[in-house]
């Protein structure tokens, strides 16, 4: 065996813990079986075993599978008996398990043509529903007609439901005991509501089935949600009041406009005992626990419908069809179809989930124990294998398919006992029962021999080994514990306070026996010394230049080190120029340490930053594509330049931020490259196919460009002149309107302003009639 030995390191003590630690580990129950020095493990891969000497004593049990009842698939399943038709194989199995070692079979599933057929037709009858009741009043007829040409034995049963009679799913006051529709001008009568109503068993006389539809009323609850799933589990469980043969399909066909109560629910109607699964039809076929157990839960229904092969067709209207899709995913074995509001497509509708539910196998597993693993890979009509798949679908009636089986044991039971699970198709009644029993005592075991000669007559000898009795010790049982004892296990310690043989051997008697390693040799007076605890360097032991001795490295010539990794030879870090690491570091044991900063390479002899790189690469290109330079000499160039890979172009590309730009004179004119430094050493060369050459500026471009230079450069100026006029002018406007809004003036008062009209006053004395009057005259 590679790598880790799990047997010998799991330090097993006995048979049946060797047997626990992996599927492929072996016992070696020989008496004389290992070194007297060394204490050899009994546990070990079976090649190891018998390589060292253990053959035709060991234990190492296989899972194994008998198949104890295997009878041929059915090809058709009508006929004058039905209990001998066969849908699966095999049918009875027993395995023997070795925990940890998988082991397989192949099961074989076929839905055989022309198998019988029951239906039961379960409606809602609350009011919304009583359109759909007059649709399906002849739904018997037309309903044989088309399963008969799917089955020549097809059987029919029909019942009702609506929800709890009991507050707040119904109307319960006095007044609407009779007739809870009283009061509701849409539809003033309906019979009072009920649970389940079982109508009609299931029989081949499709008339007996339209007879009692046409009896049927619907009746009225109060909230929306309807009490299908109390009737969905007494139709499953109720058998003989149902009529389910044990030899047909099973159809239960679920017709409603509405969603359903679930667990818990009934809490609000004060219902606090969970539903037990158990039928509570009454003698009047009704439903009588309606007012006493809460609604079945999704896991309760699940149990019961696949309990009783019944395959459940939810027929419900299409904006309650997510709802039912959802309850598919929670219900093994269950379709969901859309029905139309008024079931005009109802016969449609059960014929294609027929045809879906027989197009598809699906394998369930039924107490399964706990400590055993199960993988399905399911092989399918197209031939090919799915793993992880227990399910085959886009089948046709009378195909075949198989799937691979492989079961594993974990552990062991705590007790010597057998387990058993069931393999049962979703809604078939044939069933693969698989019986488990465990291998987890060797055969050695059951030989053992109690005081026996083999160990000192203090022990018990069994697989090999000597189990001592209370007092005795050795691998003989050959010493006593006590006083003597002590001085025994003293001889075995190195130092007081440390280990027994330092925790990797036995102590028999008064000596060490080691213990074996799968990583080599433990030695030693106390197991102290090995020859694989020394240091590793990239994970080998010594770096593969020495040898390991008792924790220390002895290195071999030339290496020295703790590890031995570092080589004495220098001849390694010399370069091809002749300098030790090209003159850019130093050599540590055998290989350089590049010191200038961009410096790498195995001698350091690349530098992309280096100062003088460029005329180094300069000398390749020369000596490579002109055959010039000091390396010509065409054995110097392909040595020293050996790693250099030259391309010409025409144009340069200087994108690349890890190229390098080189350039030089040739002859007036320029020779440009890049070079880069490539991940596997070698140095990417980018070179002009021709050297780049600048021609001699014209007179007359010069005394243009002098002309243009002038021009442009007084038009800036004038610019420039103009701007700040035109600045100095704004601000001169400005001033003026703001001295302009600050001015008061008195209009009355203008003094340029002269009166055209002018007045002058004359002073006078004259005498009228001897009368002096003084005054004036305007």
């Amino acid at each position: 065996a590679e790598g880790l030995n799990l047997c010998t390191s799991g330090s097993a003590t006995s048979c049946e813990e060797c047997l626990l630690i992996h599927p492929k580990c072996a016992w070696c129950s020989k008496e004389d079986f290992g070194s007297t020095k060394s204490i050899t493990s009994r546990c070990d891969f079976l090649q190891n075993l018998v390589a060292n000497g253990c053959a035709g004593a060991i234990e190492s049990p296989s899972s194994s599978i008998s198949v104890l009842q295997d009878v041929p698939l059915s090809s058709k399943g009508s006929g004058q008996t039905h209990l001998d038709v066969t849908q699966i194989t095999p049918q009875k199995v027993a395995l023997n398990l070795r925990p940890g070692d998988r082991t397989s079979f192949r099961v074989q599933v076929r839905q055989v043509e022309d198998y019988p057929v029951d239906l039961y037709y379960l409606m809602d009858l609350s009011l919304s529903m009583n359109d759909d009741l007059d649709n399906i009043r002849n739904l018997g007829t037309k309903l044989a007609e088309e399963m008969r040409k799917l089955t020549s034995n097809f059987r029919l049963g029909f019942g009702s439901f609506v929800d709890k009679n009991i507050s707040p799913f119904s109307y319960t006051a006095p007044r609407y005991q009779n007739n809870p529709c009283i009061g509701y001008k849409l539809f003033p009568s309906c019979v009072p509501s009920f649970g389940f109503r079982h109508l009609l068993s299931l029989t081949d006389k499709v008339d007996r089935f339209n007879e009692e539809v046409q009896k049927q009323k619907v009746s009225r609850n109060r909230d929306a949600p309807e009490g299908g799933f109390d009737a969905i589990l007494q139709a499953a469980v109720c058998k003989e009041k149902i009529g389910w043969r044990k030899e047909a399909s099973h159809l239960l066909v679920f017709t409603t406009d509405d969603v359903p109560h679930i667990a818990l629910d009934g809490k609000l109607g004060g219902l606090v005992q969970p539903h037990d699964g158990q039928c509570h039809l009454n003698e009047a076929n009704e439903y009588s626990a309606s007012s006493q157990l809460d609604y079945p839960s999704l896991a309760l229904l699940g149990e019961k419908l696949a309990e009783n092969n019944i395959h459940l067709i939810f027929a419900v209207t299409k904006s309650h069809y997510m709802l039912y899709k959802n309850f598919t995913t929670l219900i093994p074995g269950t379709t969901v179809e859309i029905l139309h509001k008024d079931s005009k497509n109802i016969i449609e509708l059960i014929v294609k989930a027929y045809n879906s539910i027989r197009s598809k196998v699906e394998l369930t597993v039924w107490d399964s124990p706990e400590d055993i693993g199960l993988t399905f890979t399911a092989t399918c009509q197209d031939g090919l294998s799915y793993p992880g798949l227990r399910k085959c679908g886009d089948l046709k009636i009378g195909d075949t398919v198989s799937f691979e089986v492989a079961v594993e044991a974990r552990s062991c039971p705590a007790e010597d006992v057998s387990h058993s699970f069931t393999i049962k198709p979703a809604g078939f009644r044939d069933t693969l029962e698989v019986a488990v029993t465990y291998s987890c005592l060797c055969g050695c075991t059951g030989r053992a021999a109690p005081a026996s000669a083999k160990c000192s007559g203090n022990g018990t000898y069994a697989c090999g080994l000597c189990e001592c009795d209370p007092g005795y010790l050795g691998a003989r049982c050959e010493c006593e514990e006590g006083a003597s004892g002590d001085l025994h296990h003293a001889l075995c310690r190195e130092a007081e306070g440390k280990p027994l043989c330092s925790g990797r051997g036995e102590c028999s008697c008064n000596q060490c026996l080691c213990y074996e390693s799968e990583f080599g040799n433990i030695y030693g007076p106390f197991c102290e010394c090995d020859d694989f605890s020394c240091a590793r360097y990239k994970g080998v032991l010594c770096s593969g230049h020495g040898e390991c001795h008792c924790g220390e490295c002895k290195c071999h010539a030339g290496y020295i080190g703790d590890n031995c990794n570092c080589s004495t030879e220098m001849d390694s870090c010399v370069s091809s120029d002749g300098q030790m690491c090209s003159g850019r570091g130093a050599c540590v044991c055998g290989k350089c340490q590049c010191t200038e900063p961009g410096a790498f390479g195995e001698t350091c002899e690349k530098c992309p930053t280096c100062p003088g790189v460029c005329s180094t690469k300069r000398d390749c290109i020369e000596c490579k594509l002109f055959n010039s330079g000091r390396l010509a000499d065409n054995q110097t160039c392909q040595k020293h330049c050996k790693d250099e890979i030259i391309t010409t172009v025409d144009v340069l590309e200087t994108d690349d931020p890890n190229a390098i730009l080189c350039a030089y004179p040739v002859n007036n004119c320029v020779m440009k490259f890049t070079y880069l430094e490539l991940p596997s050493g070698k140095s990417n060369l980018t070179v002009l196919k021709e050297p780049a050459c600048s021609s001699a500026p014209s007179a007359v471009t010069i005394v243009l460009a002098v002309i243009g230079s002038v021009v442009l450069i007084g038009i800036i100026l004038l610019a420039l002149w103009k701007l700040l006029v035109t600045i100095h002018d704004r601000r001169e406007f400005d001033r003026f309107q703001s001295e302009r809004s600050r001015a008061r003036y008195e209009m009355a008062s203008n003094p340029l302003y002269r009166k055209p009209i002018s007045t002058h006053n004359v002073e006078f004395t004259f005498n009228k009639l001897n009368k002096s009057y003084n005054g004036t005259v305007d």
